[in-house]
């Protein structure tokens, strides 16, 4: 089993104040009340307040200037792909587009990758799709299957795949128990991602191409039927 998070009263005053802001409390442009009035209204200190704005504003949704106050910056038109995980975590909607790109960047890693990896990466492509199949429960599948993409996206050779490739997995995170289904057979698990592979080690671009875009396909159903 695995220990429950232990929140404290800044980890529950970020996520009201970010929920706020993504439910449109606070709309995206306008000023946030004065810190004493909005800490009395969420029954808080304001040193409280103070930690919980520093981690919204590393998380780039808050920014604050001195002599004008805290505003709410528009994460829609200049937020990053680190917000994700917090988006999904608030609106489960979100998995759809991020199953979108998903599929486009995973076909065109693995396109890559069979134009670009080396004897050394290869070997490890094979090690790891062997992993996917001899994993012991379904966690476990799951998070070597994470590797076989992440090895992927490094055979490609450009770091900008690796950082993306990261970025997506750590979008679903908060909902990842629920996108378990096809995982949970690891020999299936394995026989449904080695074309990929086996495209991959054979140098053929337009194989792994094809081969990821059904892999994906075929999990993204599986997964938004769990998610249903």
């Amino acid at each position: 089993m695995e220990a429950l998070p232990r929140e404290t009263i800044v980890d529950v005053l970020e996520n009201r104040l970010r929920e706020d802001i993504f439910t449109g409390r606070h709309p995206a442009g306008t000023l946030l009340p004065p810190e004493r009035e909005l800490a009395e209204g969420y029954g808080v200190t304001r040193t409280t307040l103070k930690h919980a704005f520093g981690r919204l504003i590393q998380a780039g949704l808050l920014e604050t200037r001195h002599g004008v106050g805290t505003r709410v910056r528009d994460y829609a038109r200049l937020g990053g792909a680190d917000l994700l995980p917090m988006l999904v975590r608030h609106s489960p909607d979100w998995i759809g587009e991020i199953f979108e790109v998903r599929r486009s960047v995973g076909a065109l890693i693995a396109e890559r990758a069979a134009a670009r990896a080396t004897d050394g990466q290869k070997a490890e492509l094979r090690t790891l799709l062997a992993a996917v199949g001899e994993a012991e429960d379904t966690d476990a599948v799951q998070l070597a299957d994470v590797e076989v993409h992440r090895a992927l996206a490094r055979a490609t050779g450009n770091r900008v795949y690796a950082l993306l490739t990261n970025t997506l997995f750590n979008a679903y995170l908060p909902v990842r128990t629920a996108l378990a289904g096809p995982f949970t057979d690891p020999p299936a698990a394995r026989a449904r991602l080695a074309p990929v592979v086996e495209a991959v080690v054979r140098g053929n671009q337009r194989a792994a191409h094809r081969a990821a875009e059904a892999y994906l396909t075929a999990t993204e159903r599986i997964m938004l039927e769990g998610l249903a």
